[in-house]
């Protein structure tokens, strides 16, 4: 529901800046992962050349710098927690380590986001990082990203997803 003080485009101006951010966190988380590249160095990258800049000629939306921040670092501190988190959610046989690296940045990110981001209704934050995966897997994968982080959601968030 809109806020009736803002004008429309406000509203979707934030929330387009925040799609931008977690896609570019799923992608930092990504470019850690696989290369081993350190926060910093992610940051400093990232801030200076992707966010709202364009790429091999893609431009890529400005970003919610301290959103993109806020997603980075909760899940670099929070992986300990975030991973068995997952891997309860996934389905049996397949834990974590056996996703392709790209889906363990958008489920890592979506939890981290459901235990920490309160202020972003859950069913947003699920449907956000659906929408990234789609970016970058088939259906079927988007599918098991939008079950395991709707299991989460009913995990911190009972109240808005309704236990079950």
């Amino acid at each position: 529901m809109a806020d009736s003080r803002k004008p429309a485009g406000l509203t979707e101006k934030k929330a387009n800046r925040r799609g931008a951010a977690r896609l570019a966190a799923v992608q930092a988380l990504y470019q850690m992962d696989i290369a081993g590249a350190g926060i910093n160095d992610i940051f400093a990258e990232f801030e200076s050349h992707w966010l709202g800049n364009e790429v091999e000629g893609d431009t890529y939306l400005p970003a919610e710098a301290a959103f993109f921040r806020d997603v980075v670092s909760g899940v670099v501190r929070d992986q300990k927690k975030l991973d068995p988190l997952i891997d309860e959610a996934l389905s049996k046989g397949w834990p974590l380590k056996r996703i392709e690296a790209i889906l363990r940045a958008v489920l890592r990110a979506g939890a981290y986001e459901l235990q920490h981001r309160k202020d972003v209704p859950g069913r947003v934050v699920v449907s956000e990082y659906v929408d990234v995966a789609n970016a970058f897997v088939d259906r079927e994968e988007t599918g098991m990203v939008n079950a395991v982080l709707d299991q989460i959601g009913r995990q911190f968030r009972g109240d808005e997803f309704g236990r079950g």
